[in-house]
C-alpha cells in the first residue's frame, strides 16, 4: 500500500473517532470530580512537589487566558445552539494534543529530577529499595515463566493425539470433532496457567522477599500474567501453531504461526506494560511518568499494529479473495470479495479507535476494547463453526440407499434441490446475526434493547413462524409426492400400476401441489399480518368472472373430469379423439394430447370430443378380409386359413398375444373378382395390429404354397366387328400363371418357360415395326 493512502486513511480514522468520542470524553471529563478515581488522582498530584507546582503553574496560566476563551466560546455559542462539526473537531485536537504536552513536559521535568542529584529528589527515590524490588520481581517473573513452560511441556503428551483424533477420527461429524477437541486442549492450556500462576504465588510468597508475604510487585506481574496467559490460550484456539487439529480457522500452519506470534507480542506488549510497567513507575518514580508511559505503550503498539497490517494487506487479500472463490453462496462470495479489498481499512480503524480511546477515556478504554473484542470475535467465530457445521452436514450431496432410491426415485433429487437452497436461507440468518451481536458489542446498536421491544419481538417471531411453515411444506410436498411416486413404481407399492391409476395420480399430484402452493402462500401473508380475506373474497369474485368468461375452459375442465371419472381413456392407450387416432401420451384436467401414427402431436380439448374410440380395453380383434378367385375351392382356402393361424400361434413374438381359437365368419361376399371370406382373430389389446400384419404375410405364403389364386381385378377388352362379321386381329401374349405350375402341363400347349402365343385370325400377319 502506497505509504501517502496508509497516513491518509489513518489520519481520517483517527479524526472520525475524535469527532465520534469526542462528547463522551467532555462529558466524563466534566464529570469527573464525581469519581473516586478522580480524588485519587488530585491527592497524587498534591502529595508529590513537582506535580504540584507545575499543577499550580498550569492553572495560573489557565486563569491568564480564561476571557479570552470564555469570549470567544459565548461568540461561538451565540452564534448556534451547539459546537459545529469542525469546532468540535478542532476542540478535540487541541484537547489531546494539550494533554500529550503535558505529559511530555511532566516526563521531562520527572526524568531531570531524577538524574540532577536534587535533595528532594533523591528523597523521594531510595535506589536500594528500588534495586532490591527489581531483584525479587525478577526471580518472581523468571520462576513463574520457567514453571510455566515445564507443565506446558508436560501438556505436550495430551496435545498431540487430541489433534490427531481431531483430524483422523471416526464417529462424529469432523467439525464437531474439531470443536471437542479445542475446547479440551483449551481447558488444559487454562489449567495450565492456573497452575503457574498458583506456583508463582507460592514462590513468591515463600521464596522470594518477606516469607508469608505477597508484595504488590509480585501481584501485579502476577495477575497480569493470569490475563494475558489466559488471552493467549485463546489465540491459540484460533491460530495453533504446532498442532493442526486444534486450530479452528482452516489457514496454513505457516499463516497460523505468523499471525499467533504477532498477535502474542502485541498483547504481552499492550498487557505487561500497562498492567506491570506503568504501575510500579507510579509507584517508585512519579505518577506523570507512568501515565506518560502508558501513553508510549499504546503508541508504540499502534505504529506496530499499523506496520503489521499494511505489510500483510496484498497476502491477505489474496487469501480472502481465494476462500471466496470456493464458496457456493453468493452473497458470501460477494462479501468475502469486498471485505478482502476493505479488511485493512477496518484494522486501521480498529487499532485508531483503541489509541483514542486510551487517549481519552483511559480509565475505561482497555475493558471496553478488551471485551467488545472478545464478543467480536466468539460471535464471528462461532457463526463459522455453525455455518461450516451445516455445510459439513448437509451442505454437500445427500445419497440415499439403493432400496430407498428404488422405492421413492425422485426423492434424492428433490432433496438436493431444497436443502442448498434452505442453507442459503439459514447462512444469511447467521449473518444478519452475527452483524448484530457485533454490532452490539460495539455499542453501535442495542440488540437487547431491541429485542425487547415489540417490534424486535414480532418481528423475530415472524421470521420463525414464516421460516416452519416454508419447512412443514416441503416436508409435507415431499412425503406426499414420494407417497404417489411409490404407488406409481412398478418395482414397489401394489405392482404395475393401471392406466387408469397412473392418470389419475398424476392429476392428483398436480393438483396437490397447486393446493399446497395456495394454502403455504395464504398462511405466510396472513403470518406477516395481511389481512388474506379481502384476497379470497377477490379470487372468488374473479373465480366467478373467468367462469362466465371463460365457458370453453369450463367446459373442458368439466369433460375432462367426467371423462376421467369414467374412465374413457389413460395414457398410452390409442384412441380416436376429435377425428384424431393415436396414442394419448399426456392427459390433463382439460386436453389430451395424442401423438399420431406420422409422429404428429396433437393438443385435442375436452370440449371439442364428442366420442372417445379407445383401442386398449380388456382385447382386440383383428378382422381379415381374404379373397380368392372363383375357381379356387373355398373349403381348401379355409384349410389354408387355419393352418396360417396354427403358424401364427407356434410364434414366440406373437404367440402369446392370442385369446382364443381363430375364428372364420365363412364367405361374406361374392365381389366381382373374388370370394371374400372373413376370419376374425381375438388378441390382447393393442396387440391386433401387429398380429394382424403377421398373419396377413402368413397367409400369403399358404396361399402361395397351395397354388390358391388371389385375384386382381379383371378387365375384358372388345376390339369390335366389322360388316362381314370378323373382328380385327389382336396380338395377345398369355403367360403363365403360378396355379399352373402346381397342375399337368395342357396337350398342344407351347413351352411353359416362353408362354403361348396364340392368334385370333391365323392367316393374318403379324404386325412388323413399321406397324406400330
Amino acid at each position: 500500500m502506497n505509504p501517502m493512502r496508509a497516513l491518509t486513511a489513518i489520519l481520517g480514522w483517527l479524526l472520525v473517532a475524535l469527532v465520534a468520542l469526542s462528547t463522551p470524553a467532555q462529558a466524563q471529563q466534566a464529570d469527573a470530580g464525581s469519581e473516586p478515581t478522580a480524588y485519587s488522582t488530585l491527592a497524587d498530584l498534591l502529595e508529590n512537589t513537582q506535580t504540584r507546582q507545575q499543577l499550580i503553574d498550569q492553572l495560573r496560566g489557565l486563569a491568564a487566558d480564561t476571557p479570552g476563551i470564555e469570549a470567544a466560546n459565548a461568540v461561538a455559542s451565540d452564534a448556534a445552539g451547539e459546537p459545529s462539526l469542525p469546532r468540535q473537531l478542532a476542540q478535540a485536537t487541541s484537547r489531546i494534543a494539550g494533554e500529550v504536552g503535558t505529559q511530555l513536559s511532566s516526563v521531562a521535568e520527572a526524568v531531570s529530577g531524577l538524574f540532577s542529584g536534587s535533595a528532594e529528589a533523591a528523597s523521594n527515590f531510595d535506589m536500594a529499595a528500588f534495586t532490591e524490588a527489581t531483584i525479587n520481581l525478577g526471580l518472581v517473573i523468571l520462576a513463574t515463566l520457567v514453571l510455566f513452560l515445564a507443565i506446558r511441556w508436560l501438556a505436550k503428551s495430551v496435545f498431540t493425539p487430541l489433534s490427531q483424533w481431531s483430524l483422523n477420527g471416526q464417529g462424529l461429524n469432523p467439525v464437531l470433532r474439531l470443536v471437542l477437541c479445542v475446547a479440551l486442549a483449551a481447558l488444559i492450556d487454562v489449567l495450565v496457567v492456573a497452575l503457574a500462576y498458583v506456583g508463582g504465588n507460592l514462590i513468591a510468597t515463600f521464596a522470594v522477599g518477606e516469607t508469608g508475604e505477597l508484595s504488590t510487585r509480585a501481584s501485579l506481574f502476577l495477575n497480569a500474567f493470569l490475563v494475558i496467559e489466559l488471552l493467549k490460550a485463546g489465540v491459540r484456539m484460533l491460530f495453533s501453531s504446532r498442532y493442526e487439529g486444534l486450530r479452528l480457522l482452516t489457514i496454513s500452519a505457516d499463516e497460523a504461526s505468523y499471525w499467533n506470534r504477532w498477535i502474542a507480542r502485541l498483547i504481552g506488549l499492550v498487557g505487561y506494560g500497562l498492567m506491570v510497567v506503568v504501575p510500579l513507575i507510579n509507584a517508585y518514580l512519579a505518577p506523570t511518568l507512568g501515565q506518560s508511559a502508558g501513553t508510549l505503550i499504546m503508541v508504540a503498539a499502534f505504529i506496530y499494529a499499523v506496520v503489521v497490517v499494511l505489510r500483510n494487506r496484498k497476502r491477505l487479500r489474496d487469501g480472502l479473495n481465494h476462500k471466496a472463490q470456493q464458496t457456493t453462496m453468493a452473497a458470501s462470495r460477494v462479501s468475502l470479495q469486498l471485505f478482502a479489498r476493505t479488511w485493512h481499512l477496518f484494522a486501521l480503524a480498529y487499532f485508531v479507535m483503541v489509541l483514542v480511546l486510551t487517549l481519552t477515556q483511559p480509565a475505561d478504554a482497555l475493558p471496553f476494547v478488551l471485551f467488545a473484542t472478545l464478543k467480536t470475535l466468539a460471535t464471528v467465530v462461532g457463526g463459522m463453526l455453525v455455518s461450516s457445521f451445516l455445510t459439513q452436514t448437509i451442505g454437500r450431496r445427500i445419497r440415499l440407499s439403493d432400496d430407498l432410491r428404488i422405492k421413492l426415485p425422485m426423492l434424492e433429487p428433490r432433496l438436493n434441490s431444497y436443502v442448498p437452497n434452505a442453507l442459503r436461507v439459514i447462512r444469511a440468518a447467521i449473518l444478519i446475526t452475527v452483524t448484530m451481536v457485533v454490532l452490539s458489542a460495539w455499542g453501535a446498536f442495542d440488540l437487547a434493547s431491541w429485542y425487547a421491544s415489540e417490534a424486535g419481538r414480532s418481528l423475530v417471531g415472524k421470521t420463525a413462524s414464516v421460516f416452519m411453515i416454508l419447512v412443514v411444506a416441503a416436508a409435507a410436498w415431499l412425503g406426499l409426492a414420494s407417497l404417489i411416486e411409490h404407488k406409481l413404481n412398478p418395482e414397489t407399492g401394489s405392482g404395475v400400476p393401471s392406466a387408469r391409476a397412473q392418470t389419475l395420480l398424476a392429476l392428483f399430484r398436480n393438483a396437490l401441489a397447486i393446493a399446497l402452493i395456495t394454502m403455504t402462500v395464504m398462511i405466510v401473508l396472513s403470518e406477516l399480518g395481511v389481512n388474506i380475506g379481502p384476497l379470497i373474497a377477490g379470487a372468488g369474485v374473479l373465480g366467478l368472472a373467468i367462469g362466465f368468461g371463460s365457458q370453453k375452459l369450463v367446459q373442458d375442465i368439466i369433460t375432462g373430469i367426467f371423462i376421467q371419472v369414467e374412465n374413457a381413456m389413460n395414457t398410452g392407450d390409442v384412441v380416436t379423439v376429435g377425428g384424431v387416432t393415436g396414442t394419448a401420451e399426456k392427459l390433463s384436467i382439460r386436453s389430451v394430447g395424442i401423438r399420431d401414427l406420422s409422429g404428429t402431436y396433437h393438443i385435442v380439448p375436452f370440449s371439442s370430443v364428442d366420442t372417445v374410440s379407445n383401442y386398449m380395453r380388456e382385447f382386440g380383434n383383428h378382422v381379415g378380409q381374404y379373397g380368392i378367385a372363383y375357381h379356387e375351392s373355398i373349403d381348401e382356402a379355409v384349410e389354408q386359413l387355419k393352418l396360417a393361424f396354427e403358424d401364427l400361434k407356434a410364434s414366440e413374438e406373437h404367440g402369446h398375444k392370442l385369446l382364443e381359437p381363430l375364428t372364420v365368419a365363412g364367405v361374406v361376399a361374392l365381389a366381382d373378382s373374388s370370394v371374400n371370406i372373413r376370419v376374425v382373430i381375438k388378441t390382447t389389446p393393442g396387440d391386433q395390429w401387429a398380429v394382424g400384419r403377421a398373419y396377413n404375410r402368413l397367409v400369403k405364403m399358404r396361399f402361395d404354397e397351395a397354388g390358391i389364386e388371389i385375384p386382381f381385378p379383371h378387365t375384358t377388352l372388345y376390339f369390335g366387328e366389322d360388316k362381314q362379321g370378323r373382328a380385327p386381329a389382336a396380338n395377345v401374349r398369355m403367360l403363365e400363371s403360378s396355379s399352373r405350375k402346381h397342375r399337368p402341363a395342357a396337350a398342344g400347349a407351347d413351352d411353359p418357360a416362353h408362354g403361348i402365343q396364340e392368334i385370333a385370325d391365323p392367316e393374318h400377319r403379324q404386325p412388323g415395326d413399321n406397324d406400330v
